[in-house]
């Protein structure tokens, strides 16, 4: 079989030619750093690879998310606590004013500071997350949830819907509470309240109410206190029961409740004692009726007694109210804990993403400065082989 010179040089360059690629396609992988360069290179890990990345943007996406979550609740757990430091000073002043021996020109004093420490409230209950969306509206967060009224009282005008953030594949979390569930609530687990009517004319105040038997089968239940005086015959019945006579200062045991009176009623007089939960359970409300009470003189027996109730009473939603905002600010905390315990998964997550992106695409530096030395003789021995065939001609035997 004749082999013709154009055949040999046609070998001899598609030689050279495959031996330079394969040296160039080396020295690519060596100057990237990657084994892999374009899919063709090895299409199952190119695929793996973009599975890979896009699990690692994912993963990116959620670690963002969780940066945005725990800058919300940082700020709502530093709103929460300068809210239970402000009726916890509230609560002092209360236990202040329910002293005998101020002046009404004492509790204006303290009702000023009251006002201020009211005031501070709503401004915390009204704060935003620095982008203008309002922390505590739900998802009416573009005004603000809480309100004046033409009377001065505050209304809230947002929803009850907690603000949530997905923060992994799995998780969906509550990154800012209502105003609604804050300042309007108490805990389901608080106790009882009592509050005086309203129209009482007498002078009887109230101590407690004191839980002495949960036990006991009324207990739960709502309590009305209503006082008849005819002649010198005062009696007391409660929810419509049985009239009975009613002793300044004896305890009445009801309910597997303790309740104190003191002082002479007036006939028609009333005093309710319920769960705290179906009682006042608005903060702001708390405040309003402090600074009703405190504002005005207090100069019948009467109007001590009323004075002496509210502030009581006052008292009592104060605590309940500062339970409220604790509980939030304990959930807030376990949330932020949540968090960080995300994070540091996240973290390790990343770092099986980049391990196994390695394994597939990133190149064996050791192997392959092997393969370039090998490409290079390989290339040379075609180079070498050429000009070794071109060189074979009968014209140098003639």
């Amino acid at each position: 079989m004749r082999i013709s010179t154009v055949t040999m040089f046609e070998q001899s360059m598609s030689s050279m030619n495959r031996q330079q690629g394969e040296f160039l396609k080396v020295g690519q992988q060596m100057a990237t750093g990657r084994r892999v360069v374009n899919p063709s290179d090895d299409p199952q890990a190119a695929s793996r690879a973009v599975r890979v990345s896009q699990a690692q943007a994912v993963n990116q996406q959620y670690t963002d998310a969780r940066i945005s979550a725990r800058n919300a609740l940082s700020q709502q757990e530093s709103i929460l606590n300068s809210v239970s430091d402000a009726v916890v000073s509230a609560k002092t002043l209360m236990i202040q004013a329910a002293s005998g021996t101020l002046t009404d020109a004492d509790r204006a004093s303290t009702a000023s500071t009251l006002r201020g420490i009211y005031e501070t409230v709503v401004g915390q209950a009204n704060a935003t997350d620095g982008n203008g969306r309002y922390l505590f509206g739900g998802y009416q967060d573009s005004s603000e949830p809480f309100v004046r009224n033409p009377d001065g009282s505050v209304n809230y005008v947002g929803d009850g819907n907690t603000r949530q953030q997905r923060i992994d594949a799995s998780r969906l979390l509550d990154v800012a509470d209502s105003g609604e569930a804050i300042f309007r609530s108490v805990d389901s687990g608080a106790g009882y309240v009592a509050q005086a009517d309203d129209g009482n004319s007498g002078n009887i105040t109230f101590k407690g109410p004191n839980i002495v038997d949960v036990g006991d089968p009324d207990y739960g239940n709502a309590f009305t206190i209503d006082f008849t005086v005819a002649g010198p015959n005062t009696t007391y019945s409660i929810n419509g029961g049985a009239a009975q006579p009613y002793g300044d200062g004896a305890p009445l045991i009801f309910g597997g409740l303790s309740l104190t009176l003191a002082g002479e009623p007036a006939n028609g007089d009333s005093i309710t004692v319920d769960r705290a939960v179906n009682m006042n359970t608005d903060l702001f409300r708390s405040f309003e009726k402090a600074l009703a009470v405190l504002e005005n003189p207090a100069a019948t027996d009467a109007e001590k007694a009323a004075l002496q109730n509210t502030v009581s009473t006052v008292m009592r939603e104060f605590d309940n109210s500062l339970d409220n905002v604790l509980t939030t600010r304990a959930s807030v905390g376990a949330r932020l804990n949540e968090v960080d315990i995300l994070d540091t998964v996240a973290g390790n997550r990343e770092l099986n993403y980049e391990q196994t992106l390695s394994d597939l695409v990133d190149l064996d530096y050791v192997e392959a400065i092997s393969e370039y030395t090998l490409r290079q003789v390989g290339l040379q021995a075609a180079q070498k082989s050429f000009v070794d065939i071109k060189s074979l001609s009968l014209f140098d035997y003639l």
